[in-house]
């Protein structure tokens, strides 16, 4: 075959070529419009609004409770706080919280001007700086998963050491921008691939009001929402609506549903006085509110109250913001 001909086959296959491709683009092209408009379109029903919005800036420490927050990938924010991004723990780095240390639901962090402060019963504030770029990092453990935090000193070490009065010795950390969350459930397939800094789990916890009053109709006394540490509190809906909420509007914000939250002991600490019973209202939850016989490898026997969320589409909430159900 002659270089005449070589060219002239080669051309043909390079047109044969580009006919291929140019038909298969049209295909994908096509195949794309039409899953676009056989898709079904978004339909949004109101189901409440937003009644609460619950900061809590020291995981099992008290909420700070705002009127507008920033939603992020990782959770509330508001201002300098930030939800659940300090930590106390021991000497070794574990996790200390209130189902070690009741009274540590009276302990309240709280930022402004670049200083943190930390009040308590019985204790004088204690003020230091949120940025403390000498103090070493320290590896800590929260639920058996590896974490770093910003060492905040030796005052707030003593602070928290005197509060408690035991003879261990209590440290206080930060979670800082640069460092490295968690994800604090990539052992189980039914997660998103979301990342937290000290949540136990998500970092959205909703709860509607209506919950909260129907579980305290069943008791002998009265519990408020603050007793299960949500971020955002429903109102103007029926008793657990939340459960069936897949996927939330609240004006720029979407949240995704990604599971119930299994409630443990810490339901039992008075947020008021931080005594923990024990009892009530775990006791009651267990009654009416235990997982289908299907979902006990993922709940056990822990009973289901209010919904964990992963942030979809960050934005801004406010009090008073109505929320849509979105459907499809």
């Amino acid at each position: 075959m002659d270089l005449k001909e070589l060219a002239a086959n080669a051309l043909a296959q390079n047109k044969k070529a580009a006919l291929l491709v140019g038909a298969a683009g049209a295909a994908l092209l096509g195949f794309g419009l039409g899953y676009k408009y056989m898709r079904k379109p978004e339909k949004a029903v109101r189901v409440g609004v937003v009644s609460q919005i619950l900061i809590h800036p020291l995981k099992s420490g008290k909420a700070v409770p705002v009127s507008v927050a920033e939603c992020q990938k990782m959770g509330l924010k508001s201002g300098e706080l930030e939800d659940r991004h300090w930590l106390v723990v021991t000497e070794e780095g574990n996790m200390v919280t209130a189902r070690q240390e009741p009274r540590l639901v009276l302990v309240s962090l709280s930022c402004r001007g670049g200083h943190a402060y930390l009040n308590g019963p019985d204790m004088e504030e204690l003020k230091f700086p949120v940025k403390q770029p000498d103090n070493p990092i320290l590896n800590c453990r929260v639920f058996s998963k590896d974490i770093q935090g910003r060492d905040c000193g030796d005052k707030a070490s003593h602070w928290l050491t005197s509060y408690f009065g035991d003879e261990k010795t209590f440290r206080l950390v930060h979670f800082e921008p640069d460092m490295k969350p968690r994800r604090p459930a990539e052992s189980e397939p039914l997660f998103p691939k979301f990342e937290v800094a000290y949540p136990d789990y998500g970092p959205v916890m909703l709860l509607s009001e209506a919950s909260v009053k129907d579980l305290s109709s069943k008791l002998d006394q009265e519990v408020t929402t603050e007793r299960f540490r949500p971020s955002i509190v429903i109102g103007d809906c029926e008793p657990f609506d939340e459960d069936s909420w897949e996927e939330i509007q609240i004006g720029s914000l979407r949240l995704q549903r990604v599971m119930s939250c299994g409630r443990c002991i810490m339901t039992t600490v008075d947020p008021e006085t931080g005594m923990m019973s024990r009892k009530e209202p775990l006791e009651t939850l267990k009654s009416y509110r235990l997982c289908k016989p299907s979902e006990k490898h993922l709940y056990k026997k822990a009973p289901l109250f209010g919904q964990l969320h992963t942030v979809k589409k960050t934005g801004i909430l406010h009090v008073g913001d109505e929320v849509y159900k979105i459907t499809r």
